[in-house]
């Protein structure tokens, strides 16, 4: 065996026994809204013609959408922020419908906020949650491919108002289904 070799094995042995002396338990979330359920996510390409935080007007990044097992869905948006790298809203709601073959309505209730100033968990910032109302319309259609716009307006509890105008390249979305799965000591899925 080589140095190199020995020297890493004890390094990782030492690691491994070191670790559940100092391990925490991670806290676990207090209801079941709070856990993550996602089982969908579709991210588009194009332009945002307009993001409104507050009368504050910014451009995006990129433009998601995420759904979760429980039916609560978000349009997501990515600021580009030169004075915080982490500066996300979500237009989040529940009960979206798609009443006419392309245009999914979602009414929000809440606007999640993230910034470089919210606390972290593993090194990401959790949004906080503020009530609002508004809705969002995307015209177009996931089975397709294809999206063509996302428009939503809201006004959180304190009259804050946010809006997204967004208008897609005609690239096809990137469309992901996501299953959660239990894992189970028994059943070693790399064996």
């Amino acid at each position: 065996m080589s140095l190199s070799f020995t020297r890493h094995l004890v390094i990782a042995l030492g690691l491994g026994l070191a670790m559940p002396c100092v391990a925490q338990q991670l806290p676990v979330p207090s209801t079941p809204e709070e856990r993550p359920d996602i089982d969908l996510y579709a991210l588009m390409s194009g332009t945002c013609e307009a993001v409104k935080v507050d009368g504050r007007e910014f451009p995006c990044k990129t433009v998601a959408f995420f759904h979760s097992e429980k039916g609560r869905a978000h349009f997501t948006v990515a600021l580009d922020d030169p004075n915080d790298e982490s500066h996300i809203i979500s237009f989040s709601g529940i009960n979206g419908s798609r009443s006419v073959q392309n245009i999914y309505v979602l009414p929000i209730d809440r606007m999640l906020l993230n910034s470089k100033h919210r606390p972290k968990v593993d090194g990401i910032p959790v949004p906080a949650a503020q009530s609002s109302t508004g809705v969002c319309r995307q015209v177009g259609n996931f089975a397709m491919l294809k999206v063509t716009s996302v428009t939503c307006t809201a006004k959180d509890d304190a009259g804050r108002a946010y809006e997204l105008k967004f208008v897609s390249d005609g690239t096809p979305i990137t469309l992901r289904r996501v299953r959660q799965t239990m894992t189970n000591a028994e059943h070693d899925p790399y064996q």
